[in-house]
């Protein structure tokens, strides 16, 4: 059985405004916590599987050791869209009611830029290239790096184009062990220590039950028909990229040398 990892459950009490830079259009929403949370609504274009992966892949990067804001289940009610006078946001609040993933916001976080690395070591960004090429996060190129530095660290957000072949009907036949060539494109690579280096001790520390755990945190909502079916299925693919040998972290290096 995987360790207990319970995320929290808050209330939606307002919509405050539509973050635009993302595809999905998260939205910044306080809770009745009084917390302010950067939403990732269920109705958006990727649907509930950008969820899945936003929990995911959240959870796996907090248990290597990597800094990722609080994740939360949040329960939207679709009333708090008619506040909203965008009709495209309120389409999506109102097609999101129930639960939803949220990340909590950062107050004066700062975009991380490639032309300006300021608080990340090159032992960080060989952690986080070994993490999101595990992951086979798409998402964290130099257009697009989905970090935060704030109070001098790296923080990692957006999760929600990782674990990309689960959109696939099914996981594609030998998904676990298929190449990940976008790894080359990370904006981390020119910074990072050689991938070997931290590759033992991450792997080391997302055991079966750190797997299973993050897993096991998302609402069986998100999953479709059969839940424990599709749980079994992410814990498998994912155990089995993390057994040694694991070429993703050889193909991460091989990557880096060509950065370099």
């Amino acid at each position: 059985m995987p360790a207990a990892l319970t995320l929290r459950t808050v209330r939606a009490t307002r919509y405050v405004l539509p973050l635009r830079e993302g595809g999905s259009m998260p939205g910044l929403v306080e809770a009745d916590d009084d917390g302010l949370y950067v939403v990732k609504f269920r109705g958006a274009g990727q649907g509930p599987k950008a969820l899945v992966a936003e929990v995911v892949a959240g959870e796996l990067a907090r248990a290597a050791g990597l800094r990722v804001p609080e994740i939360v289940l949040m329960d939207v009610d679709p009333v708090i869209a008619a506040a909203e006078p965008d009709p495209e946001i309120q389409e999506l609040v109102q097609g999101s009611g129930g639960l939803n993933a949220a990340l909590d916001f950062l107050p004066g976080a700062l975009p991380f830029t490639p032309a300006a690395p300021a608080g990340v070591s090159a032992h960080v960004a060989a952690a986080v290239v070994w993490f999101d090429a595990l992951v086979a996060n798409v998402d964290r190129t130099p257009r697009n790096p989905n970090m935060l530095v704030w109070h001098g660290n790296l923080w990692l957000i957006d999760h929600g184009a990782a674990l990309y072949r689960h959109h696939a009907a099914a996981w594609p036949e030998g998904a676990a062990a298929a190449p990940f060539p976008q790894i080359a494109d990370h904006a981390l690579l020119p910074f990072a220590d050689p991938i070997d280096r931290v590759d033992a001790a991450l792997a080391g520390r997302l055991t079966p039950e750190a797997v299973g755990a993050a897993v096991a945190a998302v609402p069986d909502l998100w999953l479709g028909r059969d839940p424990p079916a599709e749980r079994d299925a992410y814990v498998t693919y994912l155990q089995e990229r993390l057994a040694a040998p694991r070429a993703f972290a050889a193909e991460a290096e091989e990557a880096r040398r060509g950065r370099a």
